[in-house]
């Protein structure tokens, strides 16, 4: 089947922006022909997910308050990068902000788009190994707790539906996979 695109765009209108996202309004002919509007948003960062493992299989999660969730919500390391920085930099920066931890050696994991049905939020997931503690410094809207714990604990958090953040399951999920097949 040929990729193409099905949808006809008869206008677009800007709605809101700031600077982390932007949300346009499109007038639309959808794939079976009916007009309709398409509400896009755009994101001004990538999304960037860390997976912090030690030697003794351990990992770091952090804990927070969501506020598009109205929930707590425990997850890896995460954070933005901006658009035209390299997704490592901002990975490490991201690691250290959040747990203090630095890293020594680091492989990307996992690449996701994270809600295509509504948005072009791209993200990369990253592990992290080769770690030393230094010092956190997060930003002012977070509010962290950072709990270290045995991978399989993480793991088993994911699969029971108490980590809820999809970096976080994939990152969990995609981990298992590896430590299963010898690869980790």
């Amino acid at each position: 089947m040929e990729e193409m695109n099905p949808w006809t765009i008869l206008d677009s209108r800007k709605i809101y922006e700031n600077n982390w996202i932007g949300l346009t309004e499109h007038q639309v002919i959808n794939p079976s022909g009916g007009k309709g509007i398409y509400g896009e948003v755009h994101f001004r960062n990538y999304a960037i997910g860390i997976l912090p493992l030690d030697e003794d299989m351990n990992t770091w999660l952090v804990g927070q308050y969501r506020f598009p969730l109205k929930a707590y919500s425990w997850e890896i390391p995460e954070g933005g990068g901006p658009l035209g920085l390299p997704m490592l930099d901002s990975a490490k920066r991201e690691l250290q902000e959040e747990t203090g931890l630095i890293a020594s050696d680091w492989k990307e994991l996992q690449r996701m788009h994270l809600s295509n049905s509504v948005s072009d939020e791209f993200a990369v997931i990253f592990i992290a190994r080769g770690l030393t503690m230094g010092k956190s410094a997060p930003e002012e809207t977070e509010e962290l707790v950072v709990r270290k714990l045995p991978f399989e604990e993480a793991y088993q958090m994911a699969v029971e539906g108490k980590i809820t953040d999809s970096m976080s399951v994939a990152a969990l999920l995609r981990a298992k996979i590896l430590v299963l097949e010898g690869k980790l």
